[in-house]
């Protein structure tokens, strides 16, 4: 058991990363909210098939109300401002970049608001691989354009603080809920909030093709369940400023996912870039020593 808690971290982070490639393929097919809103309603629908039929539906009106509010900021804010913000030009690059500022910010929080101990090394961690970061999508940067603006800067960086939040609230209201009830709640509130922002900000037209269903099969099945529900598992296990670092290795990850399936360059200073990263996850997760009673 405890072997196949060791490489939860591992897998969350490759999954998450085959998110951005997924994005990839479902954007020129569907408007952002609209495309998010389905696939949350069939992520919510199936999870609470599952929850009846495995038993553990159950859960208090106070666990539902806290967790379909995580689900508004850790999925509707999150990946609405993401998508959003690429939709109206935003280099994929430069979005992963500032989103890669998310394990600070939750460092921050988790210290103030949580009382967790965020010892010198583990910012050492985390500024190591906020550099790692700048380095390995630093080559992509030069793509900037028109598409860098005020209203997409500011939607990027409301996804970050989004993220940031709901894994804080995730943390401090919900540690002790049952874990496939409240991520189906979760979905729950991350649905409403895109459908209300897809019938007041967009026409809702779908282009139906292979690649638009294969991105949402993949988007439902791998991202919104497999990759979620081990994120909640790290958070319940694990202190937030730690498990967040971890985001910082999913921009290397897509780096060498969209090298091999798009043939996008990938220097040595680039690869440099991930091994720093790699040093400063790291340290950002490295448990003290247990100390002899």
């Amino acid at each position: 058991m405890a072997s196949g808690r060791r490489i939860i971290p591992a897998l969350f982070v490759v999954l998450w990363a085959t998110g951005f490639i997924g994005a990839r393929y479902a954007m020129p097919w569907a408007e952002p909210f609209s495309f998010l809103a389905v696939r949350f309603a069939i992520a919510f629908a199936i999870l609470a098939v599952a929850a009846l039929a495995m038993g553990q539906g159950r859960i208090t009106r106070r666990d539902a109300t806290m967790a379909a509010f995580a689900g508004v900021l850790m999925h509707g804010v999150y990946l609405g401002g993401v998508f959003w913000a690429i939709r109206h030009g935003m280099p994929a690059g430069l979005s992963a970049l500032i989103v890669g500022l998310q394990p600070l910010i939750t460092a921050l929080l988790a210290g103030s608001l949580l009382g967790e101990t965020v010892l010198p090394r583990h910012w050492a961690g985390l500024g190591a691989g906020l550099a790692g970061v700048a380095i390995v999508l630093a080559p992509k940067l030069g793509a900037i354009g028109d598409g860098v603006t005020w209203a997409t800067l500011a939607a990027s960086f409301v996804a970050v603080a989004g993220m940031s939040a709901g894994t804080i609230w995730q943390k401090r209201f919900l540690t002790e809920s049952n874990l496939l009830a409240g991520t189906c709640w979760q979905y729950a509130g991350g649905a409403a909030l895109m459908a209300i922002a897809s019938f007041a900000l967009e026409s809702r037209h779908f282009t139906l093709n292979g690649e638009l269903v294969f991105a949402m099969a993949w988007a439902v099945l791998v991202l919104s369940i497999g990759a979620i529900v081990l994120l909640m598992v790290m958070i319940r296990d694990g202190e937030v400023a730690k498990v967040a670092s971890l985001f910082y290795l999913v921009p290397a990850v897509t780096a060498l996912m969209a090298w091999a399936l798009f043939g996008e360059q990938l220097t040595l200073i680039q690869i440099g870039g991930m091994a720093l990263t790699t040093i400063g996850v790291a340290l950002a997760t490295q448990r003290a020593p247990a100390t002899a009673a």
